[in-house]
């Protein structure tokens, strides 16, 4: 995945959030991108994962299936964990037997029967990673996926993320904790100032920390008749590290965003799909009985 003369901003009036950013992540590498509060980092995720649009440049052979995991999870949503977590895997086309997978690996399984809203931080954390990680993801994006979580499940989320890259997945994480430093060959990317330097790769203070090698390659996950790159929460009640709202609420991919009436009488739910997808899947929804419309992004 190669990211080449990135420029971002949101607005033409408004100062470059990131300015001539390069780097290259190949299948395996585990990447932490660090940096203070409000330069960008959010920003930078949400481009790598398609939901935002470069200004200038490009970021080229992005995997198709790529799983993004916000900082706040959108729980505001009239769904059940488990009716939330069937829905994502219906869109997608993943087998829903992943679902109990990931509950019992993650701890959920006391929390499918309640609903999205009455669910504390740490628990909506947890939806929001098994959802990204339901797809077998060729590119998963972690937005600070530590804050919130209980000592069991942060003690399995690096084992989870060497797993990924094992598959030759790549990962992407913010994390100012500092949770994946013992992770042989972690990648260290700064952001400051609008661009972005590689910081030295991390030496590794315990091997065994990672359980699996980096021996694979790049799985891209498959879908029915829409071939999402990426569909994901998000939350448009956050803002990012440039305290922009977020693109909007429920489930987002790269290219037209097919959005529900906002009407309470039907579910609130955005999912942004490629152009060519974008009829197709309004004509699924519309066929079981939902109001849809159409909101094509501009380009700046």
């Amino acid at each position: 995945m190669r990211v080449t003369n990135l420029f971002f901003r949101y607005g033409r009036r408004n100062p470059w959030v990131l300015s001539n950013a390069g780097f290259v992540l190949s299948p395996g590498d585990v990447t932490e991108v660090l940096g203070p509060n409000g330069t960008g980092k959010s920003t930078l995720l949400r481009l790598l994962a398609g939901l935002l649009r470069p200004v200038k440049g490009t970021i080229d052979e992005r995997p198709d299936v790529v799983g993004y995991a916000p900082e706040r999870f959108p729980a505001a949503q009239p769904f059940t964990v488990a009716a939330y977590l069937r829905h994502m895997a219906a869109i997608r086309g993943t087998d829903p037997r992943r679902i109990d997978e990931w509950s019992e690996r993650l701890g959920m399984d006391q929390l499918m029967g309640h609903r999205l809203p009455d669910l504390s931080k740490g628990s909506a954390h947890k939806v929001g990673l098994a959802q990204a990680l339901l797809c077998e993801p060729g590119l998963l994006i972690l937005d600070e996926p530590f804050a919130g979580l209980d000592a069991t499940t942060r003690a399995e989320l690096p084992q989870i993320i060497g797993e990924v890259s094992a598959r030759g997945g790549i990962v992407v994480v913010s994390d100012h904790q500092g949770e994946l430093r013992a992770l042989p060959d972690l990648r260290r990317h700064e952001v400051r100032n609008g661009t972005i330097q590689e910081l030295p790769r991390n030496a590794g203070s315990d091997a065994g920390a990672r359980v699996t090698a980096r021996n694979g390659t790049a799985q891209n996950g498959t879908t029915q008749d829409i071939t999402p790159r990426g569909i994901t929460p998000q939350d448009d009640s956050a803002r990012d590290d440039s305290a922009r709202d977020d693109m909007g609420r429920g489930i987002t991919v790269q290219g037209a965003a097919v959005l529900e009436d906002s009407s309470p009488a039907v579910t609130v739910l955005e999912v942004a799909v490629a152009t060519s997808k974008a009829e197709e899947l309004a004509s699924r929804l519309r066929a079981e009985g939902h109001v849809v419309r159409i909101a094509r992004e501009a380009a700046e």
